[in-house]
């Protein structure tokens, strides 16, 4: 493995650089402001946890004194979409020695990047999926930490920053939808969430919208299947 291939991987994760950095800082910013806590506990919790909806929501569970049964519970629905999407991983990461640890940083935008980018030149797709989990993890907590080093330091209000989550699942989108020809799938994951919302309510309408996605996804892959082999 080479520095070229090296500098292609951390060239492939600038985007989530950029938007780790600041999503990770507006977290440790909320915790400072919101719980009073500290930086170790930032750094932790974005090492062990690595959970961007997560964190924010655990932020407003440890304001509030809420329970650890209900933080469990609320914790599996915000973060429960991620045993959708990385069911389609399990041939990608088979065989894998780092398989435990690239399971445990699986997040939205390291997705992103494991299935629509090629490994470079003499790096196999392991260790590519690997490097990508790696950095996007480290980007996460140097993120988490600075900002909630700014949160207790620097003297500014810091109302609005938890916006950043919205505008980078947005800009995601926009950029799938950009790079993607089909926009079958983006259209079944909005209209699905929607009309989850719109039945079940804000409160559960999450694991609903993914099954109905799971399923919808499942339905026309195999349609689309059956037309190709026609």
């Amino acid at each position: 493995m080479n520095k070229k291939a090296l500098k292609t991987v951390f060239l492939d994760t600038v985007p989530v650089l950029t938007g780790y950095l600041f999503l990770g800082a507006g977290f440790g910013i909320l915790l400072a402001e919101q719980t009073g806590k500290g930086v170790l506990w930032a750094f932790f919790m974005s090492v062990f946890m690595f959970a961007g909806s997560g964190q924010y929501l655990a932020v407003s569970l440890i304001a509030n004194g809420t329970s650890l049964l209900s933080s469990a519970i609320a914790m599996f629905l915000v973060n429960a979409r991620h045993i959708f999407y990385g069911i389609s991983l399990l041939g990608t990461y088979k065989g894998a020695k780092a398989k435990p640890y690239m399971i445990f940083g699986l997040t939205d935008e390291t997705y992103s990047l494991v299935t629509q980018n090629q490994p470079p030149e003499g790096m196999s797709k392991h260790k590519y999926c690997f490097l990508v989990t790696l950095l996007d993890h480290i980007y996460w907590i140097t993120g988490c930490t600075l900002g909630n080093l700014a949160g207790h330091l620097i003297p500014i209000n810091f109302e609005g920053v938890e916006f950043v989550l919205t505008a980078l699942f947005v800009t995601m989108f926009v950029e799938q939808w950009l790079t993607h020809k089909n926009h079958l799938p983006a259209i079944i994951g909005v209209a699905s969430t929607v009309l989850c919302l719109a039945i079940f309510g804000s409160e559960i309408f999450l694991i609903p919208s993914m099954v109905m996605i799971a399923v919808l996804l499942t339905v026309t892959r195999k349609t689309g299947r059956r037309r190709t082999d026609v």
